[in-house]
């Protein structure tokens, strides 16, 4: 009998995740591939950037998976961006994949969560494909996952990360599975009420994992008897949780540009003058200081319902002003 796609999918991580130190992210660049590119023919694999011989092999036997992980790979994008718009650090250097900066290439918290958010986005994407029909035989039972084997080529702690934080982004997509329910009945007596447990979207998926990335947890790679573990680098008296994202190397503040250590700086980035938070003129800025300007902005107004059934708007024009970091 022909695997389930969520076996396969275990298959295509665990191939991801076991080729060297950060090419368990390269594959994002499939988000590159043309829509032109019709991926019918097993020679079309050849042609997709991003991947390891061994997953163009896997891209040859599963052809009819290829278009799904192309969109995951676009949803890690659009996500991680949306994500952290408001942040020193924006991700844009993911769009960079497969030849990613230091941000991305070492064992910072960054890394952490683009791995995480990458584990979760390729199994959402299928899922949601599995139930719209995309995906002929998807199966709804549990499918256990596929042994993630490490190479002995590279760093051994880095490879722990990278698998520890993977599965950190699989269990808050677990984890985020909810209840919904439909009525059936006259005039909606709910006679009848069929329940199922949905998906949330990716985008609270990331919130969720942006708080764990926030929170994460520096670790050292430490002998503990005859075999060497990742601890908490200050805590070390206890063992690292399953829930939590963890980093090797710290990251610096991103606020000038040292492509050295993956960071584009905040030069020209758009700061909210009245903000708190993070997206704030005096913390994205890093108190260099920064320069107003004046923004004409097109939005829908005056708008009309019209019996039966259509609204019709005008379009109106104001100026906003705007601020970028000096």
């Amino acid at each position: 009998m022909k695997p389930s796609p969520q076996f396969l999918l275990a298959g295509f991580l665990s191939l991801i995740l076991q080729t060297g130190i950060c090419s368990g992210i390269k594959w994002i660049a499939l988000s590159k591939t043309p829509s032109a590119l019709a991926l019918n023919q097993t020679q079309h694999c050849k042609q997709l950037e991003g991947l390891v011989v061994s997953q163009v092999q896997l891209c040859r036997s599963n052809l009819e998976l290829m278009q799904t992980i192309i969109q995951a790979a676009r949803e890690v994008i659009k996500t991680c961006r949306k994500t952290f718009s408001d942040m020193r650090w924006n991700c844009s250097s993911i769009e960079l994949a497969p030849n990613y900066l230091l941000d991305l290439e070492r064992g910072t918290r960054e890394s952490a969560f683009v791995y995480a958010l990458s584990a979760a986005a390729i199994s959402h994407t299928i899922a949601r494909a599995c139930t719209t029909g995309d995906l002929p035989g998807c199966s709804c039972g549990p499918i256990p996952d596929a042994p993630m084997k490490m190479k002995k080529s590279g760093s051994q702690a880095n490879k722990l990360m990278h698998l520890h934080n993977s599965e950190v982004g699989r269990q808050v997509l677990k984890a985020s599975l909810e209840m919904k329910c439909k009525c059936h009945g006259v005039s909606g007596s709910c006679s009848i009420k069929t329940c199922w447990k949905g998906l949330q979207e990716l985008r609270d998926i990331a919130l969720d994992l942006k708080n764990k990335y926030l929170s994460a947890t520096k670790v050292v790679h430490r002998p503990m008897g005859t075999r060497k573990y990742l601890v908490p680098k200050d805590i070390d008296i206890r063992p690292v949780k399953e829930t939590e994202l963890i980093y090797l190397q710290s990251s610096p503040d991103f606020c000038m540009k040292n492509e050295k250590v993956g960071s584009h700086g905040t030069q020209d980035r758009q700061c909210n003058k009245t903000s708190n938070g993070s997206d704030s003129c005096d913390l994205m800025c890093c108190g260099r200081g920064y320069n107003p300007y004046m923004d004409k902005v097109v939005e829908r107004c005056h708008c009309k319902y019209h019996w039966c059934c259509y609204v019709t708007c005008k379009k109106c024009e104001r100026t906003v002003e705007r601020y970028v970091c000096k």
